[in-house]
């Protein structure tokens, strides 16, 4: 029989403290990861799916327009940055189904440059996932330089189904709301802010130059 070596224990010990470490390390990594990546896959969650009033992003219009109306209103609001947003109209009735067209106008008042990003929804809640957009500021990024004022479009249409699901049928109006919120602060050079500040091209649908179109 062979004498016991008194350190072994103490070798497997250390052995299970290591895995143990291992996996830990590994399962806070993990962790940490996890909660990085939330914000944007529930936000991608939420703009996909029209949860919690966000509303959905489409490359073409609606297949039909129907007879029955609603009420779409406006509402814009600031977040910490020195700028003047408002919507152009307060609201516009649209058949359902129908594209409709609203503008939104956002001033800088500061002395920079400043980059912000629009977030939005739609309320009722039950309403996100049929509001839908060809067209928006809030898609990008927007850098406003300092003292300037630019015109941005909205396209978007209401899904016919929106008429069929129990939840918005007898729903007669919505309201699309928007907040701009600093973003990643604009870089901004001579040159960029030549490009900026120089005059743009007539819009296609006549008045004045108009941002996005």
């Amino acid at each position: 029989m062979s004498p016991t070596n008194p350190s072994d224990p103490a070798r497997a010990a250390g052995r299970r403290n290591k895995v143990v470490a291992i996996v830990c390390g590994a399962v806070f990594l993990g962790m940490v990861g996890a909660a990085y990546a939330a914000v944007p896959i529930y936000k991608a969650f939420c703009q996909f799916t029209g949860f919690n009033g966000a509303t959905r992003r489409a490359q073409t219009g609606a297949d039909k327009v129907i007879d029955q109306t609603l009420l779409v209103r406006f509402d814009t609001n600031i977040r910490d940055l020195p700028w003047t947003f408002v919507a152009e109209q307060t609201s516009q009735t649209v058949k359902i189904g129908q594209t409709g067209l609203a503008y939104f106008k956002v001033t800088n008042n500061g002395p920079t440059a400043l980059t912000g990003h629009a977030v939005y929804n739609v309320t009722p809640d039950q309403a996100g996932a049929y509001f839908q957009k060809l067209e928006c500021f809030c898609f990008t990024d927007q850098t406003i330089p300092a003292g300037k004022t630019i015109e941005f479009p909205v396209v978007y249409f209401v899904d016919p189904k929106f008429a069929n699901d129990s939840d918005t049928k007898n729903k007669s109006e919505v309201t699309l709301s928007y907040t701009f919120y600093p973003a990643v602060p604009a870089k901004t050079d001579a040159k960029t802010t030549e490009a900026l500040q120089a005059p743009k091209a007539a819009s296609a649908l006549g008045g004045s130059a108009r941002s996005g179109l």
